[in-house]
């Protein structure tokens, strides 16, 4: 049976780029009952949300009093998302106000709910909206940091709506658990790491990597479904934004070291999935290196990068969970345990690679093992789904963990 939505839409200008996540949840197969509050309508018309849905739409409760919408909705969803989530409903979920269906909606829904704020900055850190967000959240309401870009008029800052394409991302990760899964990284902040550094040769060379930083920012999304407040440190990668994490974006192993070293002081788990360069050249050439004129090539000395994974093993809390990995060609299990030991770690991820495996694809394989001597294999899947077996490994480690 195809899972029913509920899509609750709230009064802001972001409104209709709920119509883009309706049409996403309708072409891969869901069933979506869009329920607006009264403003919300102001902005999108309901025969917009019942033409992309092919359902009936309603704002208030009494419409159709005889199915007891009030009611029915929410018990029988699978799901409750809604974007935009404006300041004013924030603050009724969190209240427990029931003045309109899709209040009661949030009241009667036994499924996961997900909350997509979308607001003025000003009115995202206030502190009324911080203390509702809380009260929400320690409720186990997923709700997902909104992103910081162009907003109403001229105005820039954090409280824009995430991507609808994003948001369905969260959307599929809570589903995929099910409905009984919990958000278990509530309360928890997350830092993952991405992609591949550079390390620039001239203005117009550098050294790399072929990570694509698919498998970082399937651990971001996975966190962000669990609950967790995610911060995402990306080296070079070519991927639109994940809902509901702070974005840092860095180049060389130097950045990534320092962004890493600074947001790992407050983070309760680090996932160290970028691939940061081992070595970099000693010295950089203001100008193009140019082939000589007997064509022979030219001599360029490297000097090793700082070991980051390394240095966090060494500096984390007892009560931090470190997550490093092994990209390997060879003797990958071997190879595997003795880095974990050199970076004090707690989990390391082993993927065997190769031209064909692993960098740029969307399914990965990988053994898991554990600093206490466990070992868990992880077939063929999507990287999405091997983030949250990941994430199991983790959450079962921060719940034995002091503090």
């Amino acid at each position: 049976m195809s899972p029913r939505i509920i899509l609750g839409v709230g009064g802001g200008i972001a409104a209709y780029k709920a119509c883009e996540l309706l049409r996403l949840f309708t072409e891969s197969g869901h069933r979506v009952r869009v329920v607006p509050t009264a403003s919300a309508l102001h902005f999108v018309g309901a025969a917009t949300w019942s033409a992309l849905s092919g359902q009936p739409v309603a704002d208030d409760v009494w419409s159709d009093v005889h199915e007891v919408p009030h009611v029915r909705l929410g018990q029988q969803a699978d799901l409750v998302m809604v974007a935009p989530a404006t300041t004013d409903l924030l603050a009724r979920a969190a209240h427990g106000l029931a003045d309109d269906l899709l209040t009661n909606t949030l009241l009667t829904a036994r499924c996961p709910v997900v909350l997509a704020p979308a607001m003025h900055t000003e009115m995202w850190e206030h502190p009324a909206t911080v203390a509702n967000v809380a009260t929400l959240r320690s409720r186990g309401v997923r709700v997902v940091e909104p992103a910081v870009g162009r907003l109403t008029g001229t105005d820039t800052g954090k409280g824009r709506l995430p991507d609808p394409a994003e948001l369905f991302a969260v959307a599929r990760r809570v589903l995929a658990r099910g409905a009984a899964a919990p958000a278990d990284l509530t309360g928890k902040r997350v830092l993952v790491t991405a992609g591949g550094t550079r390390e620039p040769l001239d203005p117009v060379r550098f050294l790399g990597n072929r990570s694509s930083g698919k498998q970082g920012y399937a651990f971001a999304r996975a966190a962000v479904a669990r609950g967790a407040r995610v911060t995402l440190v990306s080296a070079n990668v070519a991927l639109p934004d994940p809902a509901g994490v702070d974005l840092v974006r860095v180049g060389t192993t130097a950045e990534l070291r320092e962004a890493t070293l600074t947001a790992a002081d407050r983070a309760d788990a680090v996932v160290m999935a970028a691939a940061p360069a081992d070595f970099r050249p000693a010295t950089y050439a203001t100008g193009k290196i140019k082939k000589s004129d007997d064509g022979s090539a030219p001599t360029i000395e490297l000097v090793a990068n700082p070991d980051i994974a390394a240095e966090l093993g060494k500096r984390r809390r007892p009560e931090q969970v470190l997550v490093v990995f092994a990209a390997e060609t060879s003797d990958a299990e071997a190879n595997g345990r003795a880095k974990l030991a050199r970076k004090r770690a707690d989990l390391i991820v082993i993927n065997e690679v190769g031209p064909d495996r692993v960098f740029g694809a969307d399914t990965n394989a990988a053994t898991v093992i554990g600093a206490d001597g466990s070992a868990s294999r992880m077939p063929e899947q999507s990287k999405e789904d091997l983030a949250d077996g990941v994430w199991d490994l983790i959450v079962s480690r921060l719940a034995g963990r002091p503090g």
